[in-house]
């Protein structure tokens, strides 16, 4: 990968520096030396921002998690039926997710092994509970299907959503699936929501 140069070192660069080496090399699979070669400073450099590399996986993974609750906070996300709310969050969800793609991959790969990937994947379940409760609650109001497990239906879109970290590259045309933000947004939108409402 592209190391930064040392005059554009700052925090923020070393943070967006972690995530990419993180994602490629796995957090367990990388050192201080790996981060502080890819940033271009020294480990002496790092360890005055951050006491190491663990504390830069929970900077990264707050990100994307205080991104994501911040889409529950909003008010399209509070008022109306539960069906609207939820297609306002499962949009949100793919805006932020490509927003901040980077962020969201490395939350989505952390495997519980340390104590702050115990926590983002703690974080990561009252996110999908929330989500689950409005899918329940539209339910229960009769404006999607009630023939899906409630569950089951969750996972799936959680599921399609998540694989987009896989294969959406805002940067290559290619990688898009010959799709913008907005293309992708309203495909699963309409995708989601055309399995999940009842049949007239």
């Amino acid at each position: 990968m592209t190391t930064a140069k040392r005059d554009t070192y700052t925090p923020e660069t070393l943070l967006s520096v972690a995530v990419q080496v993180f994602i490629e090399r796995g957090y367990d699979g990388t050192s201080m030396e790996h981060l502080s070669k890819a940033a271009g400073i020294s480990k002496s450099s790092i360890y005055h921002h951050v006491t190491g590399k663990e504390e830069l996986l929970r900077r990264a993974v707050s990100r994307a998690l205080d991104e994501l609750f911040g889409i529950l906070d909003e008010e399209h996300a509070r008022e109306g039926s539960a069906a609207e709310r939820l297609e306002y969050v499962v949009r949100r969800m793919v805006e932020v997710l490509m927003a901040e793609l980077p962020y969201v991959t490395l939350l989505l790969r952390v495997r519980g092994n340390t104590g702050t990937e115990r926590w983002a994947l703690e974080r990561r379940r009252e996110f999908d509970h929330r989500v689950a409760a409005l899918l329940k609650d539209a339910a229960a109001e009769g404006d999607v299907r009630a023939d899906v497990e409630v569950r089951l239906a969750t996972r799936l879109v959680f599921g399609m959503i998540n694989s987009i970290v896989e294969w959406y590259r805002p940067d290559v045309p290619d990688g898009r699936a010959g799709a913008g933000e907005r293309e992708v947004v309203d495909a699963v939108a309409r995708l989601v929501f055309g399995g999940l409402r009842k049949a007239s």
